[in-house]
């Protein structure tokens, strides 16, 4: 195989990529609003469609929620199941978007040109990025370097309520030696990254009921319980005066990061300020003594992701509310067990609800534990050597933030570990208006998969 040819191809073909992934963000696949279930269809077809058109054995697989698409190519070499998912988050609130979020543009920008829209970077882009470097390859060799199985699911941005059975049920079609996930970010603008860890996540909700019914204030303002005012109590007795999380039994499971891992990740090219900056902040407001990195990275967080209750409307309704309410996440790093960590927030909530008031919880939410890969494997070396040559900078192995439990499934059901390399920005806006993706980032990560390719098929 010429990888030069492929890459050549790739640069040459860049235009037509982009028309491409332009077509796939148009279709409005938000898989939480059934009212778009025809669009996450549509999707998956168009996926279908295109793998096809590559010679690739391709097929939609029906589920309860949204469909998956599998396909697959034999080859030599080692077997890859690479994933991504089709699905994208609402564009809620809409009036904040500068354009329609699916009629993607290209952008000129300070930092040069972007693909403006909803799925540009989370994870239509990315999931394309792979595509095109399998498109290359099969133009102009025919083939792939690799026997490769393609697996996108319809439902990632809704919480993958069809993927655990889907694995189980097709755990024999779908195990390979090793999974490739293309859904995450470099530690700084052409700096290529490959995730060692990602952190775990909790979910919660819960009600805090007082009165039977909204009360008139001036009836009964002053005796009465307002859930508003003690679930504010409740919520800043959360964490103490250093950002550390206050309640009882929560640091199980954590450890300090190694000091010689501290040190690769001070020398990894992450800019704190140009980081924090890009949001409008002047400095990290987590636990007093972790530098950002460290508390995005290795550190675990509870979240207020959700308040509210009483009257919402315009002008002033003299109200005390019946109720308060709380959404909240905690991210989970290490050994911790998102069960126990569950147990004791409960704990901590219930033990200072007042009396006359009571929790309802919301019983139908889940939780996955941390992840750390198994950067021992060959494969890492190989794939680091690629991104090395393609981005004429040495790839690091970095800690991320966020929480991608399809790497936890893949080891769990299918025995197989992963390998995450993407190629976003920490200022795309996923899941916010005006999402986008550097079209460095396509093109380059196009072009790095296809070295990656190269690199395992080689050994």
């Amino acid at each position: 195989m010429s990888l030069d040819a492929i890459l050549k191809r790739i640069d040459t073909d860049l235009p037509q990529a982009l028309e491409r992934l332009k077509q796939f963000m148009r279709i409005a696949s938000i898989s939480t609003d059934p009212a778009y279930d025809a669009q996450c269809e549509a999707a998956a077809d168009w996926l279908v469609a295109d793998l096809q058109s590559l010679g690739i054995a391709a097929e939609k697989r029906a589920t309860p929620g949204q469909p998956m698409v599998v396909g697959h190519v034999a080859g030599n070499g080692p077997h890859l199941l690479f994933y991504g998912h089709y699905d994208v988050q609402p564009v809620d609130p809409l009036e904040l978007w500068d354009t329609d979020p699916f009629d993607p543009q290209i952008e000129e920008t300070a930092q040069g040109r972007v693909i403006r829209g909803r799925g540009a970077a989370d994870d239509k882009g990315q999931l394309m990025t792979f595509v095109e470097a399998c498109r290359a390859c099969k133009a102009e060799t025919g083939t792939l370097p690799c026997s490769i199985t393609l697996f996108f699911e319809g439902e990632e941005e809704s919480g993958s309520p069809s993927l655990i059975p889907f694995l189980k049920e097709n755990a024999q079609e779908l195990r390979a030696d090793i999974a490739l996930i293309c859904d995450t970010s470099m530690v700084s603008p052409g700096v290529p990254s490959i995730a060692s860890q990602l952190r775990g996540m909790l979910k919660e909700e819960f009600t805090l009921q007082g009165p039977r019914v909204d009360l008139h204030s001036g009836h009964y303002g002053g005796p009465a319980l307002n859930p508003l005012r003690e679930i504010s109590r409740i919520i800043t007795s959360f964490h103490d005066d250093t950002g550390r999380v206050a309640v009882e039994g929560f640091y199980e499971g954590v450890d300090e990061v190694p000091e010689d891992q501290l040190r690769q990740w001070e020398n990894c090219g992450f800019d704190e300020q140009a980081y924090l900056g890009a949001v409008g902040m002047t400095r990290p407001h987590g636990e007093i003594g972790y530098s950002a990195l460290v508390q995005q990275w290795a550190r675990p967080t509870l979240e207020i992701n959700g308040l509210w209750g009483g009257y919402q409307g315009a002008g002033t309704k003299t109200v005390i509310p019946a109720q308060a309410h709380c959404k909240l996440t905690c991210r989970l790093v290490g050994d911790m067990d998102p069960s126990a960590v569950r147990a004791r927030l409960r704990a901590h909530v219930e033990a200072r609800v007042p009396v006359d008031a009571r929790i309802i919880w919301n019983n139908d939410l889940d939780g996955s534990p941390a992840a750390v890969m198994n950067t021992d494997r060959p494969e890492f070396d190989l794939a680091r050597a690629a991104l090395s040559d393609e981005w004429h900078r040495e790839a690091v192995l970095a800690g991320m933030g966020g929480s991608i439990p399809i790497a936890g499934y893949f080891k769990e059901i299918l025995g197989l570990d992963s390998m995450l390399i993407g190629f976003g920005h920490d200022d795309d806006a996923i899941h916010s208006p005006n999402e986008k993706y550097n079209v460095e980032s396509f093109h380059k990560g196009a072009r790095s998969w296809a070295r990656i390719l190269h690199s395992l098929a080689r050994g």
